[in-house]
């Protein structure tokens, strides 16, 4: 499994950063890449102001990364559709420990993808 997973956290980022709860308001995104169930690599990209382009902002930045895989505590419906539209799955993770660990929530199988169900309503979150 080689796969770049995004995860929002707070500053200064990084695997023992905080998650930080609002994906779409979040300092930063650690950006870590998996092959064969190992962190190979991982990176810090700021995040940018969404007042222009809404919602999609993190949507199209995330995309321009590479990224393969968001995981969020949640995530309000019209980012979520951008997002699989982007061919980015969004897997959630109760887990609001540092960023480490919702990682190794995720390499071993322990979370899940959202559906269109469990999204926040309207919440952007």
């Amino acid at each position: 499994m080689n796969v770049r997973v995004a995860v929002p956290s707070v500053n200064p980022g990084g695997l023992e950063a905080e998650r930080a709860g609002h994906f779409g308001h979040c300092d930063v995104f650690t950006i870590v890449d998996i092959e064969d169930g190992e962190i190979k690599n991982t990176s810090i990209v700021e995040n940018v102001s969404h007042a222009q382009g809404g919602c999609m902002v993190p949507v199209n930045l995330l995309s321009q990364q590479n990224a393969n895989a968001l995981i969020v505590g949640g995530i309000g419906m019209r980012p979520f559709l951008g997002f699989r539209q982007v061919g980015i799955d969004v897997y959630y993770s109760a887990n609001s420990n540092n960023v480490g660990a919702v990682v190794d929530d995720f390499i071993n199988g322990r979370l899940q993808i959202i559906t269109e169900q469990q999204t926040c309503g309207g919440q952007g979150r």
